[in-house]
């Protein structure tokens, strides 16, 4: 009887040992996909990088490295486009869309997130669904609203000025959004325990939610940060002359006048694309916590 019972087992152990190579040949072709995902991706970049450091002829012949790496690329591209000047603005625009982004998201957000009012989720609905509006959609009528065709705005009108570069996006509903949720989740009784010390609202913003709240609010920054240096079709909507244009269109601009010289558009490729990849790796860890942190608390 025992060793008929002892049958079954070189059985199980079969079982298992299929069951173990099905998961390491899944892995396998996960992990293949991915790699080949992640060339397919990295490839243009990487392209973009080799291509900025070759010589005229070497981009011509479509070589995959340069023989001899030419950073005076970078200065040449930087003279010729006159990148001095459309950097700066960039800095400028991004800086005061930040700004206003983040008092605009930080106070909706709290104020969805924490306070009781009528009406909250009818308004909060109201926020998500712009969302769903395409931003071509919205280009006529914002530039007649800049324009002053709606509505009477100081001057007369705001094209060619700085406030019609950042006005317009101090606030976004993805952001609120993203806030809210954050906020939506810290624990009653620290509100309790603020307001048992004569905190009021502000206070308990700025002391306590603010604090911990860095993860989300460097995810807003980042997200803020790329969509406002990367911003292209309404700077060059709305500006007709080189006072406010960023570097996304001097960028454009450069690629109209320089013509063939490759090497020389990657390089202002490379150039505008920096700012980004410092943000980005400076805050990579704040980005994932945020994103990772961030629930979808109703």
């Amino acid at each position: 009887m025992d060793s008929v019972a002892a049958k079954p087992q070189p059985v199980v152990t079969i079982t298992r040992a299929k069951r173990s190579r099905f998961y390491w040949l899944g892995r396998i072709l996960t992990y293949a996909i991915l790699i080949f995902g992640a060339i397919i991706f990295i490839f243009p970049f990487l392209w973009m990088i080799s291509s900025s450091l070759m010589t005229l002829g070497e981009t011509i012949t479509r070589q995959l490295l340069p023989k001899v790496p030419q950073w005076i690329n970078y200065v040449d591209a930087w003279n010729q486009a006159k990148f001095s000047k459309y950097f700066m603005n960039s800095v400028f625009i991004t800086l005061g869309t930040l700004a206003g982004l983040l008092i605009t998201s930080i106070l909706a957000g709290y104020a969805f997130g924490r306070i009781d009012f009528k009406g909250k989720n009818i308004v909060f609905g109201l926020f998500l669904a712009t969302m769903m509006i395409p931003e071509s959609v919205t280009l006529i009528p914002n530039y007649l609203l800049i324009r002053g065709s709606i509505i009477p705005i100081p001057g007369g009108t705001w094209l060619n000025k700085y406030w019609s570069l950042t006005i317009p996006f101090i606030a976004n509903a993805f952001s609120i959004f993203l806030l809210r949720q954050f906020f939506a989740q810290i624990p009653k009784e620290l509100w309790d325990a603020a307001r048992i010390d004569g905190a009021d609202h502000l206070r308990f913003l700025i002391q306590v939610v603010l604090p911990i709240s860095k993860a989300p609010i460097m995810t807003v920054l980042l997200f803020g940060f790329t969509g406002s240096w990367n911003a292209f079709q309404w700077p060059l909507l709305v500006t007709t002359n080189d006072t406010w244009r960023p570097i996304m269109v001097g960028l454009w601009s450069f690629v109209n006048e320089a013509g063939p010289q490759t090497h020389l558009l990657m390089a202002g490729a490379v150039i505008s694309l920096i700012p980004i990849l410092i943000i980005y790796f400076l805050t990579q860890k704040q980005f994932t916590q945020g994103i990772a942190t961030t629930g979808l608390k109703g």
